[in-house]
């Protein structure tokens, strides 16, 4: 019993224990000499940033996005589009910002070249493009909205998308510029781009409004005789009317017996904003201009007497100064815009590198029997949603670029004699983001060599795409693939990068240059095997083609 060692034994037992005791008994002291005021409000604080970081959950951004709506009032209370709204609202704040700064560069700069001025015009116009867009998001999110805000939903990606593109493009701008403005202005762009990310993330988890990661594409899936059903009758039947048959609201003729004499002065005299169809006719004759429609253009239609015979051509090209957004032919922007009929050429030539001959940005747009000429970066399928039918695309390098949502159908993509030690790539799409509904679908379509190419294809190395961007998206379905095409089908971009993310399909096409048994072997790429994930990127599913290809008057397919 009176053991020394058992007494520290014991000791050593007990010591602990009283340890225990007091601290529990000093923190009950302490809880209770807090006020009240004081604990609720620490539970608060803990409340409202759980409920930032659910919120954030899945978004690539996350830092950004938790201390955007960390500052929220009652976040725990706030719906995931009310959330939205809040981030869009900082990035409105943020791209009004960045739009103020590159207009002091321009002005403070002692020196900048012609490049670098094109390219501070060019991103002034895209953060104008952004702000329309993030408004017509936040309209679709207001309150009183919401009961339809599932249904529009392809929209709400769509707008998103299209203003993620814009600070990239801005930025693309000033690659080839020597100067230091595109290092100022980098870290503005991407807290944009971040903040629209994360704007999609979230959206994704909206309750009934994404369904499944696999639905990118839905916008091209409803189709009407041969058209996406957004295509209204009227215009599907103005598309498909002979000239003679058509009534114009103005003539445009070289020879002077129309209305005007150039494209350019006919949409200027086209009325703002319309939400009626307004068409030009374009008679037959080579007009050597830059068109542009802006975005206040709306519901423009272009008509010509057809391929080869009516034809707009310039040659704007990097080379000589401008950016690839402004080398364009014919620039689009206005919505709803309409072709039918006619050749779009930049006739710069292949060593000057990118010149495009026709950029659109125009959402629900839709071309019908044109045909677009260039060689490197001919077809600029920008931003939003496009359709193409029965067109034919000449070019070399990346003649199908840009992050739209573009559907072809039943189209030619011919491939043309490069210069030497040039590659041919059909397509270079332009997916920055996983949660952006972009990409090309050709169906039903032609990919062969021009008739330039044939004699000395066996010279030059041609390929069906390359990733531009990280996330890059193209399918080609039930085509024709001739034998200019390598086996490998596919190139990389620059080694590794996007070769994982990616996402590279085929389905179903037939001719030489078909076989895939030779094909790359990225973890992005594969053939398609069932019709279920094919039709996702069918006219109604991948452009919403049943809500608006109705009003085109363009023939078009919903489905496969």
């Amino acid at each position: 019993m009176n053991n020394p060692s058992v007494r520290f034994k014991t000791l050593l037992v007990l010591v602990p224990i009283s340890a225990l005791v007091l601290a529990l008994l000093l923190s009950v002291i302490i809880l209770k000499t807090i006020p009240k005021t004081t604990q609720i409000r620490h539970f608060h604080v803990q409340n409202h940033l759980q409920a930032a970081y659910s919120a954030c959950e899945g978004t690539l951004y996350p830092e950004l996005c938790v201390s955007t709506i960390a500052v929220v009032p009652d976040l725990p209370s706030k719906s995931l589009p009310e959330l939205i709204t809040a981030i869009l609202h900082q990035t409105m704040y943020e791209v009004r910002l960045s739009s103020a700064n590159i207009t002091n560069i321009g002005k403070n700069l002692k020196s900048y070249n012609a490049l670098e001025e094109t390219a501070i015009n060019d991103c002034l116009e895209l953060f104008d493009y952004t702000v329309a867009e993030l408004k017509l998001v936040l309209f679709d999110l207001a309150p009183k909205r919401l009961p339809v805000f599932k249904t529009n939903k392809h929209d709400l990606q769509t707008f998103l998308s299209a203003a993620m593109t814009n600070q990239y493009t801005c930025f693309d701008g000033f690659a080839r510029s020597d100067g230091h403005v595109r290092s100022i202005i980098k870290n503005g762009l991407h807290n944009i781009s971040h903040h629209v990310s994360n704007s999609l993330a979230i959206l994704n988890k909206v309750h009934g409004v994404n369904k499944s990661k696999s639905e990118a594409f839905t916008e091209h899936k409803r189709v009407k005789n041969g058209f996406p059903t957004w295509l209204s009758w009227k215009d599907r039947k103005l598309l498909q009317a002979s000239v003679n048959e058509t009534k114009f609201d103005l003539v445009v003729a070289k020879d002077g017996t129309g209305n005007f004499t150039n494209i350019t002065a006919a949409v200027a005299t086209a009325p703002n904003n319309s939400d009626t169809r307004f068409v030009i006719y374009i008679k037959a004759g080579a007009y050597f201009e830059n068109v542009e429609v802006e975005r206040k253009k709306t519901m423009l239609m272009f008509v010509g007497d057809g391929i080869g015979k009516t034809v707009v051509k310039a040659s704007r090209n990097v080379v000589d100064g401008f950016t690839t957004f402004r080398s364009a032919t014919v620039a689009v922007v206005g919505d709803g815009f309409i072709a039918k009929g006619i050749t779009i050429e930049n006739s710069a030539g292949p060593s000057k590198h990118q010149a495009v001959a026709l950029r659109t940005g125009s959402d629900l747009s839709a071309f019908y029997k044109c045909s677009f000429v260039g060689y490197q970066d001919t077809l600029y399928v920008h931003s939003l949603r496009q359709f193409y039918r029965e067109c034919d695309v000449y070019g070399t390098i990346d003649f199908v670029f840009g992050n739209a949502a573009a559907v072809f159908q039943g189209c030619n993509l011919y491939a043309r004699k490069p210069n030497p030690n040039q590659k041919n790539i059909f397509t270079a799409q332009g997916r920055e983001d996983p949660n952006q509904n972009t990409g090309i679908s050709i169906l039903d379509s032609k990919i062969a060599a021009a008739a330039d190419l044939i004699p000395v294809k066996s010279s030059f190395k041609t390929y069906l795409g390359r990733p531009w961007k990280e996330y890059s998206r193209t399918v080609i379905m039930r085509s024709y693939i001739d034998d200019s095409v390598d086996p490998a089908g596919w190139l990389e971009w620059n080694g590794t990068f996007g070769l994982s993310t990616l996402y590279y399909r085929e389905y179903m096409n037939r001719g030489p240059g078909s076989n895939t048994s030779a094909r790359v072997t990225w973890p992005g790429y594969r053939v398609i095997n069932n019709s279920t994930e094919a039709n996702l990127f069918t006219a109604g599913a991948f452009i919403q083609g049943n809500e608006w290809l109705n009003f085109t008057d363009i023939p078009f397919s919903l489905g496969l």
